[in-house]
């Protein structure tokens, strides 16, 4: 690592950056609808995302700096355990292919602007809906940090902000004016910012993968010797082969099958998804975005790349900056550096407004205002969404990175458990309301309660996902546990609910509400997104 500031990669890195912060500030003005005082606008860009806008932002959206970072460094790190991340984006389009049409349609019939809405809508019960919307944010927080800690590891590969013993403030001053420009134009631009600059996130990044997997292959003797070398460190270090031993497969198909059922239930996701203008955007975006699993698969031998080239780390997250201030000439990696930074930020946009969303519309206009206009309602997402980067920048600043690794594998095991009241939600209303909280509800206390339990070398609680399967005795992801739990309280408490004829809830949608289409008589005439919401 360098002793000083690497003047040359710190200059192109600011170029682009600020290419990026006045495209972010310049998003206002791009596609401007005559009324900008509504969530529909600041919040979903207007539902009118085409099919290529759509891709990148959703590629920006699931692809983060943490992806960009955190993949390789698992690789390097673990060893090819660390490629779950592969089939598991893999696994994931199919299934969203069944579901987010269906999603995308009831959603732009009623003026559903989140997750919680659909909810309420279909079950008529406000209190899963809040259940799923503090799920959501919670989820949310550590992911937001996690960019942010990408962010970090690019700066102080580049050395700036001086060494350990510089005065805090000195030391974290580039992140906080990261955060800074951020903050200001996610509030100015809303989705739109993300939506604009994650073109030139994506194509960064394409261009940085493409490079690396050529040129530095080249530079260490090609990929046998690269993976001879992984082989050699992972062998010596008596940790087994470079491939994971039977108790580890148990561990990495969990893993890969509990994180497909899991992205596409974060808020971010579903924000990305919602801005779309057509349910066949969304259609196509769930073919064309397998492409990304191709770049992340050759993202992801960095890692056995890093060992190759001799990187040494104390922060398995810094690997990978340093394999490119190692093996690139100083300009190039100023470029690396910068699409892992822009990687950052796109992310942290939408996640922070999908948060400010959930707030919104399913905290404060369901239990606080009622009657907020949809100017108030903009007005106050603007607002969360300044504090939730706040709260992730705090996060940040005040504990261990792989602290933050750690929470935001815990928000996976918490969102995963929002699955059967959505999904399920889309395709049925069979459950009971009150057995959908009840198998949330345990299925948020065991997976709490069992990652709590699991200790790391760095941690005595929270250190890791997986544990031992109950009745199995294999090593598993909790999430994946905590789902199959929930789903059979789910089922027995709607047998128990049903058989005791418990109320049910209002279902305000109808069948042909999941296959409209813009267009489609009754689409949004019947209830403008405005104001969808205050007539629930």
């Amino acid at each position: 690592m360098n002793d000083g500031v690497n003047g040359v990669a710190l200059g192109v890195f600011i170029f682009f950056f600020g290419l990026v912060t006045a495209m972010g500030f310049l998003a206002a003005r791009w596609r401007r609808a005559e009324n900008e005082h509504s969530l529909d606008e600041w919040g979903l860009g207007g539902r009118s995302f085409g099919t290529w806008v759509t891709w990148f932002l959703l590629g920006g959206d699931l692809y983060t700096a943490y992806t960009f970072v955190a993949v390789p460094a698992a690789i390097y790190a673990a060893g090819a355990s660390g490629f779950f991340a592969v089939p598991y984006t893999i696994l994931v389009y199919p299934l969203i292919f069944t579901f987010l049409p269906r999603l995308w349609s009831v959603s732009h019939k009623h003026g559903y602007v989140t997750t919680s809405d659909f909810v309420r809508g279909r079950f008529g019960s406000k209190g899963l809906s809040l259940a799923v919307a503090v799920t959501g944010i919670l989820a949310t927080m550590p992911y937001i940090a996690l960019q942010l800690v990408g962010i970090q590891a690019v700066l102080d590969v580049m050395g700036v902000g001086g060494g350990e013993d510089t005065n805090w403030f000195i030391k974290d001053l580039p992140l906080l004016i990261a955060f800074g420009v951020l903050a200001a134009y996610t509030y100015s631009s809303g989705l739109r910012a993300p939506a604009l600059i994650a073109f030139v996130k994506d194509t960064l990044i394409y261009i940085v993968i493409a490079v690396a997997i050529i040129y530095i292959p080249i530079k260490l003797g090609g990929f046998d010797d690269i993976f001879a070398a992984a082989n050699d460190k992972f062998t010596s270090a008596g940790s087994g082969a470079l491939t994971p031993d039977h108790g580890g497969q148990w561990t990495y198909a969990t893993l890969a099958l509990g994180s497909a059922l899991a992205l596409f239930m974060y808020p971010h996701s579903i924000t990305a998804t919602l801005s779309s203008r057509s349910r066949e955007v969304i259609r196509r975006n769930t073919t064309i975005l397998p492409l990304y699993s191709l770049m992340l698969g050759l993202l992801a031998l960095l890692g056995f790349m890093a060992i190759a080239a001799g990187v040494k780390v104390d922060n398995g997250q810094l690997a990978i900056p340093q394999l490119f201030e190692n093996m690139f000439p100083d300009w190039f990696a100023g470029v690396a550096f910068a699409a892992i930074g822009i990687g950052a930020l796109v992310p942290a946009a939408i996640m922070s407004i999908a948060a400010a969303n959930l707030f919104t519309r399913n905290i404060y206009k369901d239990f606080i205002k009622p009657d907020a206009t949809p100017a108030q309602e903009t007005k106050v997402s603007k607002l969360v969404s300044l504090l939730v980067k706040v709260g992730a920048l705090i996060f940040v600043l005040g504990m261990d990175k792989t602290v933050a690794i750690n929470f935001q594998l815990l928000g996976g095991i918490w969102i995963l458990q929002t699955f059967p009241a959505l999904v399920g939600g889309l395709f049925t209303r069979w459950f009971h309301r009150w057995a959908l909280l009840g198998g949330w509800a345990v299925g948020m206390v065991y997976g709490t309660v069992a990652a709590y339990g699991v200790a790391s070398p760095t941690q005595a609680h929270f250190g890791g996902s997986s544990d031992e399967i109950p009745g199995i005795g294999e090593i598993g992801y909790i999430g994946l546990t905590a789902i199959v739990l929930n789903a059979l309280v789910t089922v027995v408490l709607t047998f128990v609910l049903r058989a005791a004829k418990a109320p049910d809830g209002v279902d305000e949608t109808r069948p042909a509400d999941y296959t409209a289409d813009v267009g489609d008589p009754g689409v949004q005439e019947e209830l403008p997104p405005a104001t969808a919401a205050s007539s629930h």
